[in-house]
C-alpha cells in the first residue's frame, strides 16, 4: 500500500478541518494516510510516498522552521505543492506577479512599518476612507484590521503598533464582501473541482468560520469562473491543489483577494465529489 502524510498543527483548537473526507477515497485508491504535525523532528519523510501540506495554521508564526521541515521533506520524498510555490506564495508579495501577468487583482498598496499618520495616505491614494490593512506573511485574518474615517487617533496608533518592522500590505475596503461574500474556488491539478461563497457574521469583516464566517456551496457564473482559470493557468506546472478568492467589484467584474497554494482549507464536506476528486488528483500526481 502507498502512504501518505497530511501535515498539520500541534493544536487544532478551534479551527475547522475537514481532510479526513479525503482519507476514504484515498484508502480505496491503495493509498495508507497518516496525520502528522510539521512541527515533530524525528518523522524519517522517506516512509511516505507523497507528503502533503495541509491545516499547518501557525506556520506563519516560525517561517524559517517550517521552510526547513519542508526542505528537509523535500529532499527525502514527494512534496505537495512544490518548495518553489511554497517559498512564492509564502509572501503575498505574489500578488504582483499576478497583476504583471494580467489578473485582475484588488488595488493594493505595499508599505514597511506604517506609521499612524501614513493611514489618510494610503486612503487618498486609494481613493477611499474604508482600507484594510494586513501583515505580507499570514493568513485566517490574523492582524487584519478595517480602517474608517471615523477611526480615532488613538486606534489608528494601536493598529500601527501590530506592524514594527513588518511589511504589509493595504487595500481598499470591498463593500460586496459583507453585501454578497467572498467566492473561494477549488482547483485540484489545474482543474476547477468546487467553490464555496463566505459571508462575514454581524459586523465583522473577515469571513473565515473563526471569525464566524457563514459558508455556502456556490455555483460560480461563468465570468467568475474564466477569471479563475485565468489565473490558475498562470502557474507553471499546475499545483496539486490551489484556492484562489475573489470579490465583486462595482463594476461587476471579479478581483482576485487571495491565491492559496500551502494550506488552504479545502472545504470538501461542502460538495460530496470533491474528497474524491482530491483523492483522484493526490493519486495521479504522485504517480506523474
Amino acid at each position: 500500500m502507498k502512504k501518505c502524510a497530511f501535515l498539520t498543527l500541534d493544536e487544532t483548537g478551534d479551527f475547522v478541518i475537514d481532510d479526513e473526507h479525503a482519507i476514504k477515497p484515498l484508502a480505496e485508491l491503495g493509498w495508507e494516510v497518516s496525520t502528522l504535525s510539521w512541527r515533530q523532528r524525528h518523522q524519517a519523510w522517506s516512509d511516505f510516498d507523497i507528503v502533503i501540506i495541509r491545516s499547518t495554521w501557525d506556520y506563519w508564526n516560525d517561517v524559517p522552521q517550517f521552510l526547513e521541515t519542508l526542505e528537509r521533506i523535500n529532499a527525502e520524498t514527494r512534496l505537495a505543492n512544490r518548495i518553489e510555490l511554497v517559498r512564492w506564495n509564502l509572501v503575498k508579495t505574489y500578488m504582483k506577479d499576478l497583476e504583471d501577468g494580467g489578473i485582475g487583482i484588488v488595488p493594493t498598496l505595499w508599505t514597511d512599518s506604517p506609521a499612524p499618520s501614513s493611514f489618510a495616505g494610503f486612503q487618498e491614494q486609494l481613493g477611499t476612507g474604508n482600507i484594510v490593512i494586513k501583515p505580507i506573511v499570514g493568513a485566517n485574518g490574523d492582524d487584519a484590521y478595517w480602517i474608517t474615517p471615523a477611526d480615532t487617533s488613538e486606534r489608528l496608533e494601536q493598529i500601527a503598533a501590530r506592524f514594527p518592522d513588518r511589511k504589509c500590505m493595504i487595500q481598499p475596503f470591498m463593500p460586496s464582501v459583507i453585501d454578497e461574500g467572498e467566492y473561494s474556488l477549488f482547483f485540484f491539478n489545474g482543474q476547477y473541482s468546487h467553490a464555496i461563497l463566505k459571508t462575514p457574521a454581524g459586523s465583522e469583516f473577515r469571513s473565515q468560520e473563526e471569525h464566524g464566517g457563514v459558508i455556502r456551496s456556490a455555483q460560480p457564473e461563468d465570468r467568475l469562473l474564466a477569471r479563475a482559470h485565468q489565473a490558475i493557468d498562470t502557474l507553471s506546472p499546475a499545483p496539486l491543489y490551489a484556492r484562489i478568492d475573489f470579490v465583486r467589484n462595482e463594476a461587476g467584474d471579479f478581483l482576485v483577494m487571495e491565491l492559496e497554494l500551502i494550506e488552504p482549507s479545502m472545504y470538501l464536506r461542502m460538495d460530496s465529489q470533491a474528497p474524491i476528486r482530491f483523492a483522484a488528483a493526490i493519486n495521479h500526481w504522485a504517480n506523474s
